[in-house]
């Protein structure tokens, strides 16, 4: 899936949030704070990373989001 960022940044847990990828922001952090996410090849476990451009993640086994 591809999300095209409309601003320099945006929060990891704010574009879970976004894309639908979970029910609330709370959940959110959740899967985060857990490993459940890969940022460009590495686990991220900052709830509010900043998400640029050109970024790659993977959440769980399934999910691809590239930043746009």
């Amino acid at each position: 899936m591809q999300f095209t960022l409309e601003d320099e940044y945006i929060e990891l847990y704010k574009l879970l949030k976004v894309l639908d990828l979970v029910d609330s922001g709370a959940e959110a952090k959740m899967i985060v704070a857990e490993g459940y996410v890969s940022r460009n090849g590495e686990t991220e476990t900052r709830k509010r990373a900043k998400i640029r451009k050109g970024e790659v993640l993977l959440v769980g086994d399934d999910v691809k989001i590239e930043v746009l």
